[in-house]
């Protein structure tokens, strides 16, 4: 697996981490639909959580939530549509970004509640 794959992994293992440590319930990882994939569905209180995970090793290139576009915000859209059609759940639905930057051996997370509104 290419490094970029595992980096990957590992941010979404610590994001599921830090969202339980948190208090949110996962419900569902790597769910997909409509060519699009959720990294973390999550419950808390009355909000289903559609969290993205973005895992950088450095920021050079711009900050983690920067490769958010609108494109594939359509299309968690239509995969969260899917998975409510799905299970029927009946919950107010939060975007949210999960950004993770791999510096001097650490990871630091920073979770970006309501995201897409700040695009």
């Amino acid at each position: 697996m290419a490094e970029h794959n595992d980096l990957g992994k590992i941010g979404e293992e610590l994001a599921v981490d830090y969202l339980q440590q948190n208090g949110y319930q996962i419900l569902e990882t790597n769910f997909t639909a409509h060519k699009a994939e959720i990294d973390i569905i999550a419950k808390k209180k009355d909000w289903l959580i559609v969290v993205e995970v973005k895992t950088r090793s450095s920021i050079d290139f711009g900050s983690p939530e920067d490769f958010v576009n609108k494109k594939k915000i359509k299309l968690l859209v239509k995969a969260i549509d899917e998975y409510v059609q799905q299970t029927g759940l009946d919950l107010e639905i939060r975007f949210d970004i999960i950004a993770i930057v791999r510096e001097n051996g650490k990871f630091n997370i920073e979770h970006l509640e309501d995201a897409f509104y700040h695009f």
